[in-house]
């Protein structure tokens, strides 16, 4: 058996990093510089409102959904949540279905003004397609994270919508998770 070549494993995943692609609503191509400016700029006015980011995601990326969501109250100062309580997951997923996790809880909790953060790799989550389109009810502002396909519908629903060329989910969700995390480090004043 040939051993792995973790120096080829990082460069693959560098690739995909340096090869992200930030989208508008109407499918237009954003700088990525843009689109991370956006993302703090937006969600730092979201808080200045007295209004909250919202994180979502399924598995691994309910994981960075929960991370993110402490770094940016803690580390970025910026009002945050993330609906993946289990005790709620699961209370809502037997009273209506899996798939209204989180269009619940951004119906009952979600207000105009608030920011949305959408985390899939897939990009084809129901519960997070509806949790999108509960927050636009709300009149949220979205930013979206996806990867796999370029052609998923997640990546057509956020105002701002990251993608990773990848199918490796190792490398779409440590993405998500770095792209998330150059917002915080940048609200905290990285600049080298």
């Amino acid at each position: 058996m040939a051993s792995p070549s973790v120096d080829r494993y990082f460069a693959s995943f560098q690739a995909v990093l340096a090869a992200a692609e930030a989208t508008d609503l109407s499918g237009r191509r954003l700088d990525l510089d843009k689109a991370i400016g956006w993302a703090l700029s937006t969600s730092r006015t979201v808080h200045a409102r007295g209004d909250k980011v919202m994180f979502i995601g399924n598995g691994g990326s309910s994981a960075i959904a929960s991370h993110m969501s402490e770094d940016f109250s803690k580390a970025a100062g910026i009002r945050a949540m993330c609906f993946s309580d289990a005790a709620t997951l699961t209370c809502l997923g037997n009273d209506y279905g899996y798939q209204h996790v989180y269009e619940k809880q951004i119906e009952w909790l979600g207000r105009p003004g608030d920011m949305l953060v959408a985390i899939s790799s897939s990009g084809r989550s129901p519960n997070i397609l509806k949790g999108v389109e509960a927050a636009r009810a709300h009149k949220a502002e979205v930013l979206t994270l996806t990867g796999f396909e370029p052609d998923n519908p997640l990546r057509r629903m956020g105002d701002v919508n990251l993608y990773l060329p990848s199918k490796q989910y190792g490398f779409v969700e440590a993405g998500h998770l770095a792209l998330l995390s150059s917002v915080v480090d940048f609200a905290m004043g990285w600049n080298e």
